[in-house]
């Protein structure tokens, strides 16, 4: 348990460092150089990677969940096995096509922030 608290804090401060460079630009002055731009794009890159790695662990952590049901469902009754595996295969499609609709719109949420 004392992991799973300290992988959280872990999370929290990386996700509060990754927001740094957002907050602390100053929004009175206009970025005229190159360097401020890029600059002020760093967090969207840094936020960008972090949300991508999360959609995917969230389902990699569907399927497997999804996978392991099934086939405690199929070892208990081998006899329906067929409906258990359209059930899984069509969870895991759902799970999948969720991580797939994240990762786009991380995607598309960088096309104007990333240059």
């Amino acid at each position: 348990m004392k992991f799973a608290y300290r992988f959280a804090l872990a999370l929290i401060a990386l996700a509060a460092f990754a927001a740094v460079p957002a907050l602390a630009a100053d929004p009175a002055a206009p970025a005229t150089t190159t360097a401020a731009a890029s600059n002020n794009s760093l967090g969207a890159g840094i936020g960008a990677g972090i949300g991508a790695g999360l959609a995917i662990l969230g389902a990699g952590l569907g399927i497997g969940l999804i996978g392991w049901s099934a086939l405690s469902a199929i070892a208990r009754q081998p006899e329906q096995k067929g409906a258990i595996q359209v059930n899984m295969i069509v969870l895991a499609a759902l799970v999948e096509g969720a991580a797939i609709i994240a990762l786009l719109v991380i995607c598309f949420g960088l096309v104007n922030k990333i240059s």
